[in-house]
C-alpha cells in the first residue's frame, strides 16, 4: 500500500479526534474501568453485488480495518448505558425495560434492537457501561450500522457463546425487527466472517462463503461522496418490494422461483417486457448482478484486471439506470475515475443514495489516483472527499491487548 494512504489508515485506527486511548476514554465517562472488555466489528467494502442479498444472491464483500469497538464494564445501578464518542451523546435504560421499548427512530435503535434480540434467544443482560468509538464513516455506504450491530452483540454478550452464523443472523434480526430496516444479511455477515488478504463470496440463501484472493498488483480505495444515506428510507423498503413483485410476475414462467436469485439472464429477457417498467428494471439489475458476481470471481482467479475492470463499470450502470440508487456526486466520482491513470475500474458500493465508489487500481497509481480524484470532487462540489484504503481485515473479536491501545501521535 502506498505511504500517504498506508499512513492514512494508521492514524485512524482505533483513535478519537480528541487523541485519547479508549481505556481512558473509558474512565473519563464512567468514572472505574474495573472488568473493561473491548470488542472490535469492521465495517466493509462490497466490491460487487449490490443490492442481491435481500434476493438471497451472491455478493462479494471484504472486511476493512476501519471498525467500530465497543468497551463495556459493569455497573451496580440495574442499567444499559451507552455513550457514543462520535454524537457526545449519553443514553440510558433500565436493563428491566429494555423488553418493552419501541424504536426510537435514533442510532441508539441499533444496539438497542440487538439487546432485544439477545434477551429473546436466551441471553439475559446484565446492567453495563458501553463506550462506542468507530472508524466507520456513518452513512458512507461502508456498514457503520452492521458494524455497530455486531460489536455490540460480542460487547453484550461477553464471551457467552454464540455461533458466528447465528451471531450475524441475530444482528440481521435486530435491524429488521427493531430499526424496521429489511436489509440483507452480507453486511453483518461479512462483518462477523471477514479475513484478511481475502475478499468473501457469499451465498445469502446457504450461509455459506469461500475466500477470494484478489490479484496482486492492485488495490481498491473507497472515496466518500460525504453525502450520507438513510437504508431504512422508503427507497430501500421500495427496492425489496418491487424485487418480490417481479418474482410473483416471473412465476407464471417459473414457478419454482422463490427470488430473483433462481432466474438466470438467459431465463429473464425473453420474459421481461411482461412485467411492469419499472419492476423490470429492478428486476434486471438483480438477475444481471448475481451473474457480474461470479464472472468478476472467475477474472479474478485467472488475473484478467480488463473483464474485472468492466464488470465493476457495468454494475455501476445498472446501479444508475436500472436499479437507479446512485446519485450525481456518485456518477461523478465514477466517471472521473475512469479518466485516471491506472483505475481499472469503479462503481458505487454500498446501498447507494450517497456514500462511497469503490475504484480499483494498480497499486503503484493509488496514491495519485486519490490525490487526483479528491481535488476534482472538491473543485466541483466544493466538498472534500474522504479517501480509504479497502485493505480486507479479519471479522468481529474481542480486542485482545486494549490497554495499548496508543493516542494519536
Amino acid at each position: 500500500m502506498v505511504a500517504a494512504v498506508e499512513a492514512l489508515m494508521l492514524d485512524s485506527l482505533i483513535r478519537s479526534e480528541s487523541g485519547i486511548p479508549m481505556i481512558e476514554a473509558f474512565r473519563k465517562q464512567y468514572g472505574s474501568v474495573e472488568g473493561l472488555r473491548i470488542f472490535r466489528a469492521p465495517g466493509r467494502v462490497n466490491l460487487i453485488g449490490e443490492h442481491t442479498d435481500y434476493s438471497l444472491g451472491f455478493v462479494l464483500p471484504a472486511a476493512l480495518e476501519l471498525a467500530t469497538y465497543v468497551a463495556t464494564a459493569p455497573n451496580s445501578e440495574g442499567m444499559l448505558r451507552i455513550y457514543s464518542e462520535d454524537r457526545r451523546e449519553l443514553c440510558e435504560w433500565p436493563v428491566a425495560d429494555l423488553a418493552g421499548l419501541k424504536p426510537s427512530k435514533q442510532w441508539t435503535d441499533y444496539p438497542l434492537g440487538v439487546a432485544r434480540e439477545l434477551m429473546e434467544a436466551g441471553f439475559p443482560l446484565a446492567p453495563a457501561n458501553l463506550l462506542i468509538r468507530s472508524t466507520v464513516p456513518d452513512g458512507g455506504g461502508l456498514s457503520s450500522s452492521a458494524a455497530l450491530e455486531v460489536s455490540t452483540a460480542l460487547a453484550l454478550l461477553l464471551g457467552r457463546p454464540l455461533g458466528p452464523t447465528e451471531l450475524a443472523k441475530l444482528a440481521q434480526r435486530g435491524e429488521h425487527r427493531f430499526v424496521g430496516n429489511p436489509c440483507g444479511i452480507m453486511d453483518q455477515y461479512i462483518s462477523v466472517f471477514g479475513r484478511e488478504h481475502a475478499a468473501v463470496e457469499i451465498d445469502c440463501r446457504s450461509l455459506e462463503h469461500r475466500l477470494v484472493q484478489l490479484p496482486a498488483g492492485v488495490t481498491f480505495l473507497a472515496v466518500n461522496t460525504m453525502v450520507k444515506h438513510a437504508l431504512s428510507g422508503s427507497a430501500y423498503r421500495d427496492r425489496v418490494a418491487e424485487c418480490a413483485a417481479a418474482v410473483q410476475g416471473l412465476r407464471r414462467h417459473y414457478p419454482e422461483a422463490r427470488t430473483l436469485r433462481d432466474i438466470s439472464v438467459e431465463q429473464f429477457e425473453p420474459v421481461a417486457h411482461e412485467l411492469p417498467p419499472v419492476v423490470q428494471r429492478r428486476a434486471r439489475h438483480v438477475v444481471s448482478e448475481d451473474a457480474r458476481v461470479r464472472a468478476f470471481v472467475e477474472a479474478s482467479a485467472r488475473g484478467d484486471l480488463a473483464a474485472m475492470g468492466r464488470l465493476l463499470v457495468e454494475s455501476h450502470r445498472s446501479l444508475q439506470h436500472d436499479y437507479e440508487v446512485s446519485c450525481e456526486e456518485l456518477d461523478f466520482l465514477v466517471d472521473r475515475a475512469l479518466e485516471i491513470d491506472g483505475v481499472i475500474g469503479s462503481r458505487m458500493t454500498g446501498g447507494g443514495f450517497g456514500g462511497c465508489t469503490v475504484t480499483m487500481v494498480r497499486e503503484d497509481a493509488a496514491e495519485a489516483f486519490a490525490a487526483k480524484i479528491a481535488r476534482a470532487y472538491e473543485d466541483k462540489y466544493a466538498v472534500k472527499p474522504r479517501v480509504y484504503p479497502c485493505r480486507p481485515s479479519a471479522g468481529a473479536a474481542e480486542v485482545a491487548d486494549f490497554a495499548t491501545v496508543p493516542a494519536k501521535a
